[in-house]
């Protein structure tokens, strides 16, 4: 990912820091001057950078991967190849087993649920299953979530202790952006009860290894409960035995309305890096949510809107997301905001444009996360005004055929993350997987990326495809810029740390529609081989 220099056949590596690449000859003045050892076990297989996702979520996958999957996809992991469920009657088929096989008394969580392929969710529909066990419907995009009545009891959710809550429909037990706020604090103590989190860390860790990673973003550090999750994370995100380092992006609000004294949230954030660890970093770096989950059809969208006349769901106020942009944009920050409509854009870009007006930055990193729905004038715009993009190329391959016709109309679904447009305009772009909400694959979000190929077979906006290399770029070279780590990682050049990873084939050889089937074989995390574990199932 040098395009000055882009190809080599060796590297020499020392104290976890890259001396050259080129060939042995090129490397002889280096190793004239040490002693040396030459690893030969990658000669058959292509090294790339470490691959870099820098939007995912770690104590989110932790909370959900000990929940029983239910979903409309398949779910290759490292421990189960999980089967799809893609109708109502399967989905509460699916509900009832799993409540049949579980034993009485404990709690059933079930993540995975879509209305576009299950049906309708209700408190009514989960208490025809049982109205006792404590059963929790987790929606897709993890945005919202349904209770029944044993979970209502469970929680303490009385009707009295919700009261007015913004974004909460007591009774049919729905809880969404910041009404699913309010429930999973009553949630946490059994999410993040220490044995159940730190299983779920473990898969955490399984999953990041296998889909090549080196490098992580955490995009919103203390998404339920910072204190609770924090001792965890030390304990298995830092070690010699963690393949790959976590860059800590601070949660910079809360969602809803604004309540607080921005300040003091800017200053809480300040003192975060006093908890850095060598492979776990807060920087100067937050996160602040825009608009609803792109899942769960919340994105605020301009008109005509949705075809049932919806626009969608802030999770912060405008005047919220306003006041916090100001705090951190004074004090250096590079900021990143969650927006998935193009109404949710909207307001986001005309944000920008004023701070821009008010105190101009250069190279401010201020980044769109997702980047579900834009126009071409909105990406022009985000150019003009310096910002980047990273977008979740996912979302066209899940949702692009079904929301073309339930929700949103074919024009906009087809051009879904319109990521050809972002690179052609100079945009500093990478891809995401946000996981759970989409699979922790780099090579898969660039075979989306560079296919545009959906669940359905269809290509959708083939004007947006992107080449092999620029998709490559993205998950390496293009995440680090977003980070703000561009002169550390995301390339094989003097001076980086020596992280790659080694390939079964050449991604620049195979054909176009098969670079989703390239195996990882191995990473190498600061000089350390860490090879890939088979797969735990048959």
């Amino acid at each position: 990912m040098n395009r000055s220099f882009p190809e080599g056949n060796a590297v020499a590596v020392a104290d976890g820091i890259i001396l050259e690449v080129g060939t042995v000859e090129t490397l002889k003045p280096w190793l004239c001057e040490r002693q040396y050892t030459v690893d030969e076990r990658f000669k058959d297989n292509v090294l790339l950078p470490g691959f870099i996702d820098p939007h995912l979520h770690p104590s989110m996958a932790a909370v959900l991967l000990p929940m029983e999957f239910v979903t409309a996809m398949p779910w290759d992991l490292p421990w189960a190849n999980l089967p799809t469920v893609t109708t109502e009657a399967a989905f509460t088929e699916r509900v009832l087993a799993l409540h049949a096989e579980k034993p009485e008394g404990e709690p059933l969580f079930i993540w995975g649920y879509h209305q576009l392929w299950h049906g309708e969710m209700s408190r009514a529909r989960i208490n025809s299953v049982s109205e006792t066990r404590p059963i929790v419907v987790w929606h897709r995009s993890f945005h919202e979530l349904y209770m029944n009545d044993g979970a209502l009891k469970w929680t303490g959710l009385t009707r009295e202790v919700v009261g007015n809550a913004q974004q909460v429909d007591y009774a049919r037990g729905h809880f969404f952006e910041s009404g699913k706020a309010l429930a999973t604090r009553r949630l946490n103590p059994h999410l993040l009860e220490p044995a159940r989190f730190k299983e779920g860390l473990e898969r955490l860790k399984e999953v990041v290894h296998h889909g090549g990673h080196t490098t992580i973003g955490d995009m919103a550090v203390g998404i339920f409960n910072l204190e609770m999750e924090w001792p965890a994370m030390l304990e298995q995100l830092e070690g010699d035995d963690v393949p790959f380092r976590t860059e800590c992006i601070a949660r910079g609000a809360p969602l809803g309305p604004m309540s607080y004294n921005t300040a003091e949230l800017r200053e809480f954030v300040d003192r975060l890096p006093e908890r850095n660890t060598h492979r776990l970093r807060f920087g100067n770096r937050v996160k602040l949510f825009c608009d609803g989950a792109f899942f769960s059809q919340l994105a605020q969208m301009k008109d005509p809107g949705y075809v049932d006349g919806r626009h969608g769901e802030w999770m912060m106020t405008p005047d919220a997301m306003e006041a916090m942009c100001r705090e951190y944009w004074n004090a250096g920050y590079r900021i990143h905001v969650h927006s998935t409509g193009d109404l949710g854009l909207d307001l986001i870009l005309d944000i920008l444009e004023k701070l821009q007006w008010e105190r101009p930055r250069f190279n401010h990193g201020f980044t769109i996360e997702h980047f579900g729905f834009s126009t071409p004038e909105q990406v022009s715009k985000i150019a003009a005004l310096g910002a980047s993009v990273s977008a979740n190329v996912y979302y066209l391959y899940e949702l692009s055929g079904i929301y073309s016709r339930s929700g949103i109309g074919y024009e906009r679904s087809s051009q879904m993350a319109r990521v050809g447009s972002t690179l052609s305009e100079g945009i500093t772009t990478t891809f995401h997987s946000d996981f759970t909400m989409a699979p922790a694959r780099p090579l898969n979000h660039a075979w989306i990326a560079v296919n545009r190929r959906n669940v359905e077979g269809n290509v959708m906006a083939p004007n947006e495809r992107v080449s092999v290399r620029d998709a490559l770029e993205a998950i390496t070279l293009g995440a680090a810029k977003v980070l703000g780590i561009e002169d550390e990682v995301g390339s094989i050049r003097s001076g980086k740390r020596a992280d790659f990873v080694a390939l079964s084939e050449d991604p620049f050889e195979v054909p176009e529609e098969s670079l989703n089937e390239i195996d990882v074989v191995a990473t190498v995390f600061e000089g350390v081989v860490h090879e890939i574990a088979p797969s735990r199932y048959g």
